[in-house]
């Protein structure tokens, strides 16, 4: 299917639909919508393009996908953050698990069934994943897992979690990575209150917890691999359909009758017109069948600097409104202070720039 008789289709179908999400404010609300918006589109069709028929996809280039998510976001019909988490998985899914467990398990995440949740960070581990101390020992036919994750996005929803853990010596060839269930005896999820006032992250103990033999992704000892090969999804579609989002944000900001300042509200544009074109590039090689890999480095320096602009600016060009209110303004604002913290910082993304792309050395 070409790309604008995908967009138009797309379109005609939630014009005649009323699948927003209004007054889903708090983060049951929105995970809720999520579920319903996904398993419409699903039911539907729209939600399997640019998948594999071997998850139940139907095929067509991956830049479907990405139309997808700009259409949902445009329209504010889910949060883009928790929407786009299958543009992080499923590839992850359909690349290192066993097929028919890809085959079971990714209709469930794409039809809104289920929500997924990702193990990586620890508490003593920061930025320097290849120090996880999270344990698995081979146990008869399985294995079991001990330790404990943190900043784990919507654990308290997830049915399952893409985990890693050691199993072997130190460094990065010890680290294997797994599909869990979350309702396994002896996990324990703790939600973490952000001061953006919302429990979108949780803490995860994993006490002698019991994982199959085939729920190991990749071989053994393939965990470093599958997450850098993950990293780059998080930079991809995703950024596109946040990119979508942030757009809407200045179209209401320009709505509210904020103070007129040409010269910030035209760098706020120009930020997001940038980051953009970026994505563009990144879409671009995607739908060419290329491999993403440190250049999306880039594409999270320019999109964090866009965010925290625009909202420095809606603060700016508002007053009051957040500082003094309790509007989704206050909140989304809050929210944006961690786009240069989560999924890598902006001192390892330049490092990330500085080394591997511009060979400027470790120092």
């Amino acid at each position: 299917m070409r790309v604008a008789d995908f967009r138009a289709g797309l379109r005609s179908w939630l014009d005649e639909r009323d699948l927003s999400g209004e007054g889903a404010h708090d983060l049951d609300a929105q995970v809720a919508q999520l579920a319903r918006v996904r398993r419409a589109l699903w039911d539907a069709g729209w939600m399997r393009y640019g998948w594999p028929a071997e998850v139940g996809g139907l095929g067509g280039p991956e830049v479907l996908r990405a139309v997808l998510g700009e259409e949902v976001a445009a329209r504010d019909l889910a949060e883009p953050g928790i929407w786009s988490m299958v543009e992080v998985l499923v590839p992850t899914l359909i690349d290192y698990a066993p097929p028919a467990l890809a085959a079971e398990l990714v209709p469930r995440l794409l039809g809104g069934a289920e929500q997924w949740c990702q193990g990586f960070s620890e508490p003593g581990s920061g930025s320097d994943l290849a120090s996880l101390s999270t344990r698995a020992v081979r146990d008869g036919d399985g294995w079991v897992v001990s330790g404990q994750k943190v900043w784990t996005s919507l654990a308290q929803y997830a049915a399952r979690c893409v985990l890693l853990a050691r199993t072997g010596g130190p460094g990065h060839a010890g680290i294997s990575a797994f599909l869990v269930d979350m309702d396994s005896p002896g996990i324990t999820v703790r939600p973490l209150r952000t001061m953006h006032g919302v429990d979108e992250f949780a803490e995860v103990f994993l006490d002698g917890v019991r994982v199959p033999a085939g729920r190991l992704l990749g071989a053994e000892g393939d965990g470093w691999r599958l997450a850098t090969d993950l990293l780059p999804h998080e930079r991809s579609t995703c950024f596109w359909h946040r990119i979508a989002h942030l757009h809407n944000r200045l179209d209401r900001l320009l709505a509210a009758g904020c103070e007129p300042d040409a010269d910030a509200l035209g760098a706020v544009w120009l930020g997001l017109h940038t980051a953009r074109c970026r994505s563009a590039a990144t879409q671009r090689r995607l739908a060419d069948g290329g491999r993403l890999g440190p250049e999306t480095s880039v594409d999270k320096i320019l999109l964090a600097t866009a965010e925290q602009r625009l909202y420095d600016t809606a603060r700016d060009l508002l007053p009051g409104v957040i500082e003094l209110g309790e509007s989704p303004w206050r909140t989304e604002y809050l929210y944006s202070r961690a786009a240069t913290i989560y999924g890598g910082t902006a001192e390892i993304q330049r490092n990330i720039v500085a080394r591997r792309l511009l060979d400027l050395g470790k120092e």
